[in-house]
């Protein structure tokens, strides 16, 4: 039986409407540009990554979505630190920040988010198709066919002189063209859902984050504009392996880990399914090629202890906007306006991954929970909490002077850094990868 296979052109074809897809989609289509963006789901879609950054909200105002975000949005001051060790607590401020321009920024629920981005880059011009699957990608001199899918199973082709893979945790390209490598540094995985009931902080503080260590990793507390709460465990791969239970059940047992959320959660009741995922940090080889480039999670995702993956994607999308018109208006620069992307969002990665692979250490830990703005590290710290890592902010000698100290606690205590090293190295360790070794 012959198949229904259609050919049509575009000038730019966007894979993925998450964060990252819409707001280039947005970006290129107001500058005239002919775009086609292919989402598999239709929105609004459930998501998770539901913390923002308030260098977000600098954003919002480049693509006018800020009066929208601002009405489905909770806002965020800051970000609350629990030990399990020593129930100790301690509250960072955004306003502390070397920058005061941006003091806060918003909790949102991702199927609100990603539909207002959505919606925006449809306004501006973006050929917006949901429902569509990217089935395949072959790579031509000056372009790509793309082969998507319907739902009824038909199948369309489109001739395109540029690919944006903005694709997700899907890694299109990364996993299909075989660069995708997990970060082996922190390997880890996590299992979350929604919770009515759940106690808030008071007053002012209602809408800020909160993050929990505990033996096994870390949870988070996230308040959603509403009733809901959004909590998940991101846990190291040997504890993952435990699970003998539904994914419901080990999620509440692993929160039974944890006095401190315990105690939030006395009234708490679980509204929504519970979802499990591995494999979670991961980075590919390349974020360019001849005719496309990644963007956000398409080409890395970490840990997400600081919620930087929304900003991160969306940065991405705005540095990927002008390496696309490069490329397609100056062929003749195109190889430097692609380095200076793969630059940019190289950065980005670089500006979280020193603190997360470190986030869980008994020394991070103090330094986050007993916290000293000596030489400005706590402002610069809060500056990169806050995303402002691309603006030229000077935060380098503070930053530096923050790591002296952390590892000047290590040294003053080797046996514990030692310990927690080596604990650490056999956590991170994925058992399956060594059976399969």
């Amino acid at each position: 039986m012959a198949r229904n296979v259609t050919e049509t052109r575009c000038e730019v074809l966007v894979i993925g409407g998450g964060p990252a897809g819409s707001t280039i989609s947005a970006l290129l289509a107001q500058q005239g540009r002919d775009v086609v963006l292919l989402e598999k789901s239709h929105h609004p879609r459930f998501h998770i990554g539901e913390s923002l950054l308030p260098l977000n909200l600098e954003l919002f105002e480049r693509l006018g979505v800020s009066e929208e975000i601002a009405a489905i949005g909770m806002p965020k001051y800051g970000v609350e630190f629990v030990s399990t060790r020593n129930d100790k607590t301690t509250m960072l401020e955004f306003c502390d920040a070397l920058d005061k321009a941006y003091p806060s920024a918003y909790q949102v629920r991702r199927s609100d988010f990603d539909h207002v981005l959505f919606r925006n880059a449809v306004r501006r011009g973006t050929r917006a198709i949901e429902r569509s699957r990217v089935t395949q990608v072959d790579f031509r001199p000056g372009g790509a066919d793309v082969t998507a899918r319907s739902e009824d199973g038909g199948e369309q082709v489109w001739r395109t002189k540029f690919v944006v893979d903005a694709s997700g945790r899907d890694t299109f390209l990364a996993g299909r063209l075989g660069f995708k490598q997990r970060d082996r540094k922190h390997n880890s995985a996590a299992i979350f859902g929604h919770f009515s009931g759940a106690t808030r902080l008071p007053g002012r503080s209602e809408g800020n984050i909160s993050i929990f260590w505990f033996d096994h990793g870390w949870f988070w507390f996230i308040p959603l504009p509403g009733e809901a709460t959004s909590i998940g465990a991101v846990c190291w791969p040997y504890y993952m392996k435990t699970r003998k239970t539904a994914p419901e059940q080990f999620l509440l047992d692993t929160i039974a880990l944890c006095p401190s959320l315990v105690e939030r959660m006395r009234d708490a009741r679980l509204i929504s399914p519970v979802t499990a995922t591995g494999n979670y940090s991961y980075r590919s080889q390349r974020s360019v090629g001849g005719n496309y480039i990644l963007l956000g999670d398409a080409f890395a995702f970490i840990d997400p202890v600081f919620s930087s993956g929304v900003f991160l994607a969306m940065h991405s999308a705005f540095v990927g906007a002008q390496t696309v018109v490069t490329c397609l208006d100056h062929p003749e620069r195109a190889s430097r306006a692609m380095k200076a992307y793969d630059a940019s969002v190289h950065r980005g990665i670089r500006a979280f991954t020193w603190f997360i692979h470190r986030a869980t250490s008994p020394v991070m830990q103090h330094l986050f929970l007993n916290p000293s703005n000596r030489l400005q590290m706590q402002s610069a710290l809060l500056s990169v909490l806050a995303g402002d890592i691309f603006r030229g902010t000077r935060l380098g000698l503070s930053l530096v002077a923050f790591k002296a100290v952390y590892y000047l606690f290590s040294l003053s205590k080797p046996k514990t850094a030692v310990k927690a090293w080596l604990r650490r190295k056999q956590m991170i360790r994925d058992p399956d990868a060594q059976s399969a070794a």
